[in-house]
């Protein structure tokens, strides 16, 4: 190797006999080891190394280089003139020269490696950490899926039963419901006196009340639990129907005044008792909610293919937040009129009703015009 580049070589070069005394060492060796060129030579390479690398040299390195006649990357500590080390990886080759063998070596410093080799170990200790916390937080979190989901299982077990029940009381509260209404009646029909027509009167509402709300209870649990409310459409003259439906109402509740207006000409193809229904949920909200001071009212509109049914009340509007969710069930606008109706399902059965005939229900409410139902067919 010509001696520039011996000299200016980007490594520590050096040259060896072959018991280990150094002939020649480029100025970068020199450098590393704090001694001069002039003192290095002479010296045998495997002094410069510390105690474990000298048992090292004397038991591996050296029978390799004789038997293999080169060595690779071979980790070594060696020693600074100062007394402090530091690690150097060696590779090393024999050549024969006339007068003997020599060995090259060529020295690399590996404190910016060992540095490397130290991040990626620490890089590679926090991903197995993270790992085992993202395979703890996947086990934590699929234990958490699975009581969930058997709490929501067991929700609806409890929700079903529950309206089962509800489905079950509401069917056998009828039966003595009629016969309190039977002998209401009966005993009406005699002579009485004017207390005790006002008992038989708050008792004959009261039952009216009764049955609403348990056929409200009874529709409700066939919606959710059963196949779904059923009709009977058949054409039927939707005035008389409202109007017939609104003289009941009148009587249910003596308190409000109820007007009937009627538009359009024609026929409209529903179950005559379910449409009855919804009027009278939708003018028992009204009666408790509404300003029974001011007229409630009732607008069948017949026309364009299309019918529908309006029922419209003064007094407070709806809060806004409450609109959205009016119509589901155990819902109310307010805590007001709650001596009429204890049942918060009527909106939710008009909704339901009007769907099974294949329509829907809107409400609009303001200070100035009042509420409005509308149930479009």
């Amino acid at each position: 190797m010509p001696d520039s580049l011996f000299d200016s070589a980007a490594c520590a070069l050096a040259v060896t006999q072959e018991d280990g005394s150094i002939l020649h060492v480029n100025p970068r060796l020199s450098d590393w080891l704090g001694f001069s060129a002039a003192e290095l030579q002479g010296r045998r390479f495997q002094d410069l190394l510390t105690m474990g690398g000298r048992i090292f040299y004397q038991t591996h390195l050296a029978p390799m280089l004789r038997m293999h006649g080169s060595v690779t990357e071979v980790k070594l500590d060696i020693r600074h003139c100062a007394g402090h080390k530091f690690t150097v990886l060696l590779n090393a080759s024999q050549r024969q020269q006339p007068d003997g063998v020599v060995y090259d070596l060529a020295l690399f410093g590996t404190t910016d490696r060992d540095k490397y080799e130290r991040e990626l170990l620490n890089a590679r200790k926090l991903a197995e950490a993270l790992l085992q916390e993202k395979t703890a937080t996947e086990l934590a979190l699929h234990q958490a899926q699975a009581e969930l989901s058997e709490a929501y299982a067991i929700a609806q077990r409890r929700a079903l039963f529950a309206e089962q029940m509800v489905a079950i009381v509401s069917h056998d509260l009828k039966n003595p419901l009629t016969a309190i209404r039977m002998a209401s009646d009966f005993l009406q029909r005699g002579e009485r006196t004017g207390k005790e027509r006002q008992l038989l009167g708050h008792i004959g509402q009261s039952s009216e009340r009764a049955q609403r709300m348990i056929a409200d209870l009874l529709d409700f649990t066939q919606a959710r639990v059963g196949q779904g409310i059923t009709i009977k459409a058949v054409p039927l003259d939707l005035h008389n129907v409202i109007q017939h439906a609104v003289d009941e109402l009148r009587v249910a509740f003596p308190a409000a005044t109820l007007v009937h207006h009627a538009e359009g000409l024609g026929q409209a193809c529903l179950d005559a008792d379910r449409v009855q229904q919804i009027i009278g949920n939708l003018v028992a909200n009204s009666v408790a909610y509404g300003d029974l001071l001011q007229p409630i009212t009732i607008t069948s509109r017949l026309g364009d293919n299309a019918c529908a049914v309006a029922v419209h009340n003064h007094g407070p509007a709806i809060p806004e937040t409450l609109l959205a969710g009016l119509f589901e069930p155990m819902t109310r606008g307010t805590d007001q009129g709650s001596d009429v109706r204890s049942v918060g399902l009527g909106l939710y059965i008009v909704r339901e009703l009007a769907r099974v005939h294949g329509g829907d229900v809107a409400v609009s409410s303001c200070v100035m015009a009042g509420t409005t139902f509308t149930v479009m067919f």
